[in-house]
């Protein structure tokens, strides 16, 4: 959720703007509905060029490209606080004009600090919790000029989670702060930067510095010093060279990242596969933490919950642990208080940084209860930094909103691991699965070559004149459908709605008309009941779509059927959301969408 990224040079640079202009293009993933750039000359001068709308659209409208100085910021805002107008985006003035500064998180008492710096005489020009950061900076260096200890001090005042860089027009550094969200620093030939977002960094260099929750860097074209922000005392950290390349967010010839990284998943869970089959004492160790515990949590948001109902089931048929799924935002509220030192969470989010996730760590971390496990997708993101354990999916960059290959990792990284544990029992299942699962890459590309054609039918005929559908699933398949549910909503905006098949004729069965369609992934497994609630649609002229391996049962039950590979029965999520996958995207393009920028959502959610 928005995106900041800081530049700095050594003199005037002609080509600040193009450094600037490349930087927040990998930002543009996160979601944004306003952008704006700010650069520093060597001689005090400062140029501050924003508004809302599109990212080209800014940089055309104030020439962007022809910025010069020897420091630069740009940001990419996604309003929460204030509406999306020019006063609003980011970056931001402080009274006096000598200080510009910018945002990526969210202040989360914006509305009182507004209040108190307008009686306290600051010049606040609009309602965004970013300006509220460089005023409550502001506030405390016109009484001491020390940034380390205005930051300190300032902290105090900002309730909520960010990352922010400020620099001053006389000053020839920037100063960069980490509390709660994404922040990272490179180390290039002639400048350093600092960002909110590894891509935008890793395009200019691959020498990375590793920020921590807590702290600040002050930094100018060659040097750095890192912070503690509480007692300003220096810290040692030494730059690391990242094995991440940014080849990975490049289109490669595909229409959309979407179906790019729908066509990456046999690679990517081909490398995970061979990542988890190697010795690894942090998976030993997050493994016995799970079969110690008294009770267990797998606790997540969006596309990651859908996995860990998944999971879930998955531990429950393999490892004979039992696990309760649970959304995170829903977690404090129900589970917090039960919370010991002999249960566990398993924290799965994409991006490592999901607020509501955070919601849930924090407090337990704070009082020690609990143990913290993860899995995630970025090496180094807060929610790494909370854990006790945790493990990196390696699904790779992942640029279009819609989460693909990494929700494909979180499962196969949970099977495996649910596998494992079977294994140690001897459960026969777990040991079936173990000789099975070196099947799922091929099983993916085959779905992929084998249901492209069927996916984009059915996408036309039977959706994109649809006004709204159902997605069902039925045991293991339930999260199948959960996950379709939410691909359909997210890229084609129609009214999509998983859910567990045996509950659709409680109540929802009565939207039933001629024509009305239902998607519902399946396994021949589970056959019995999935015909019966097939048929209970059917007979009301509904129009029933079983995505499955082939099954003559299904075949004679649904209008039509999607015939994936032949997958064991544990394996068919993998095939089924492949294709569910593929019918989101053609519904999408083919109702002129862009899927990989979904309106009113972004990749990384870092506000509650």
């Amino acid at each position: 959720m928005c995106g900041v990224f800081g530049i700095a040079f050594e003199t005037d640079h002609p080509q600040l703007g193009t450094y600037l202009i490349k930087a927040a293009k990998k930002l543009v993933y996160r979601g944004y509905d306003s952008a704006g750039f700010a650069s520093f000359s060597s001689t005090g001068e400062t140029k501050l060029s924003k508004g809302p709308g599109k990212l080209d659209e800014v940089i055309k409208k104030y020439d962007i490209e022809n910025f010069t100085g020897s420091r630069g910021i740009v940001q990419l805002r996604w309003a929460t606080f204030g509406e999306p107008n020019e006063a609003n985006s980011q970056p931001h003035y402080d009274s006096d004009g000598d200080l510009i500064g910018a945002h990526n998180g969210n202040i989360v008492n914006t509305t009182a600090l507004i209040e108190q710096f307008k009686a306290e005489g600051l010049t606040v020009r609009g309602t965004n919790d970013g300006e509220m950061v460089v005023h409550a900076f502001e506030k405390y260096f016109n009484q001491k000029a020390d940034p380390l200890w205005a930051m300190s001090q300032a902290k105090a005042m900002l309730k909520g989670d960010y990352a922010f860089i400020v620099g001053h027009r006389d000053c020839n550094a920037l100063l960069a702060v980490k509390m709660g969200s994404s922040l990272y620093m490179g180390i290039g030939e002639g400048f350093i930067c600092c960002s909110s977002d590894l891509a935008s960094i890793l395009q200019f260099t691959k020498k990375v510095v590793p920020l921590k929750d807590g702290e600040m860097v002050i930094y100018d074209h060659q040097s750095y010093q890192v912070y503690d922000i509480h007692t300003c005392e220096k810290l040692d950290r030494e730059p690391k060279l990242s094995t991440i390349t940014i080849e990975e967010a490049k289109l490669d010839g595909y229409p959309h990242f979407m179906i790019k990284e729908i066509n990456e998943q046999p690679t990517k869970t081909k490398q995970l596969l061979e990542l988890m089959e190697q010795p690894d004492p942090e998976i030993d160790a997050l493994l016995e933490t799970i079969e110690q515990s008294r009770r267990c949590w797998f606790v997540a948001s969006g596309t990651s919950y859908h996995a860990a109902i998944i999971g879930a089931h998955y531990f429950s048929q393999l490892a004979n642990i039992d696990v309760q799924p649970v959304i995170a935002g829903h977690f404090n509220e129900i589970y917090g208080h039960l919370v010991t030192e002999k249960d566990t969470l398993l924290c799965i989010s994409q991006s490592g940084e999901t607020k509501d996730l955070m919601n849930v760590m924090n407090p337990l971390a704070k009082e020690k209860r609990g143990n913290l496990l993860s899995i995630v997708n970025v090496v180094g993101s807060s929610i790494t930094t909370k854990s006790k354990h945790s493990l990196n999916i390696a699904a790779g960059l992942e640029s279009s909103v819609p989460a693909t290959k990494s929700f494909m990792n979180q499962i196969l990284m949970l099977l495996h691991l649910a596998v494992q544990i079977g294994c140690k029992k001897q459960i026969n299942k777990a040991l079936e699965v173990k000789n099975e699962l070196h099947k799922i890459p091929s099983l993916i590309q085959d779905t992929i070559a084998q249901c492209q054609k069927d996916c984009e039918e059915i996408a036309e005929k039977q959706l994109v004149e649809a006004h709204d559908l159902y997605c069902l699933g039925y045991s293991l398949n339930y999260g199948s459908a959960l996950e379709g549910s939410l691909k359909i909503k997210e890229v084609y905006y129609k009214h999509c709605e998983g859910m567990y098949s045996s509950e659709f004729k409680h109540g929802p069965l009565s939207i039933i008309q001629e024509g009305y369609p239902i998607l519902f992934p399946a396994a021949p497994d589970e056959s019995y009941m999935v015909i019966s609630h097939v048929n209970e649609i059917r007979v009301r002229k509904g129009y029933v779509v079983i995505i499955s391996p082939r099954h003559e049962g299904f075949e004679r039950a649904a209008d039509q059927c999607i015939i994936v590979p032949d997958a064991p029965y544990m394996l068919t999520p993998f095939v089924n959301i492949t294709a569910l996958q593929i019918i989101a995207y053609h519904a999408s393009v083919k109702s002129g969408y862009d899927p990989d920028f979904p309106r009113n959502i972004s990749k990384t959610l870092t506000v509650d």
